[in-house]
């Protein structure tokens, strides 16, 4: 895999390379009553319905959030406000970078076109991408595509935009669920997996594995 140099490094955006802090938002609100243990599964109960909310046809990302939280809160026995939706939908924008990625990205940029593919509405995620540090050839979001991943049709947006197909791109995530699989029913053969913590190795999705994005440029070649 060393010697594939692809057209473009395709990124997962939050998560990968911003650090997606959205337990933590929770946890600044439903923590202050929620002990230690309950709040545990209301962050694994909120993270489940975020994913079940995008696997139907596109809504706006505040809505998911409201819906997620809203749901969250019914299964945990937590009274719901929604301007607590609100607050944790609107600290996203705010999120900066994994320590590890604007140099690691600017290495790569040098060489190959690095793409997004992002579970986000176009008004969201300017301010994240700026501040990553690295030039990206382009920004697509799940507004633009209509779907979210994991479902393929966002990846197929991103092909038809770009002109190209999976054998053109390596796709770099830290998530099976939301990237990895999905790029791999797409014959995407060139992926790499971030390990963040976020899920268990799963070799079975054929990927190359690094702790941190400045072990990327390494893997093209740079």
């Amino acid at each position: 895999m060393s010697a594939f140099r692809p057209k473009y490094i395709t990124f997962d955006c939050y998560g990968t390379l911003t650090n997606f802090q959205m337990a933590e938002a929770a946890r600044s609100i439903y923590g202050v009553t929620l002990e230690a243990p309950r709040m545990t599964e209301f962050i694994r109960n909120f993270a489940a319905y975020r994913l079940d909310e995008i696997l139907g046809d596109w809504k706006p990302y505040d809505e998911v959030i409201h819906n997620a939280v809203e749901r969250t809160c019914r299964k945990t026995g937590v009274t719901f406000r929604p301007e607590d939706a609100r607050a944790i939908y609107e600290r996203v924008p705010t999120w900066g970078p994994h320590p590890d990625v604007p140099a690691g990205l600017a290495k790569v940029a040098r060489e190959i076109p690095l793409v997004i593919l992002s579970n986000a509405m176009d008004a969201q995620i300017p301010s994240n991408v700026a501040k990553l540090g690295a030039p990206f050839h382009a920004v697509y979001t799940a507004q633009q595509a209509g779907a979210y991943k994991p479902r393929l049709r966002a990846f197929e947006y991103m092909f038809d935009r770009l002109g190209c197909g999976p054998e053109d791109v390596m796709h770099c995530s830290s998530s099976f669920r939301y990237d990895l699989m999905s790029a791999h029913d797409l014959g995407i053969r060139h992926k790499v997996w971030v390990n963040r913590g976020h899920e268990p190795a799963n070799p079975y999705y054929g990927y190359v594995e690094i702790r941190d994005i400045s072990g990327l440029p390494g893997i093209v070649g740079l």
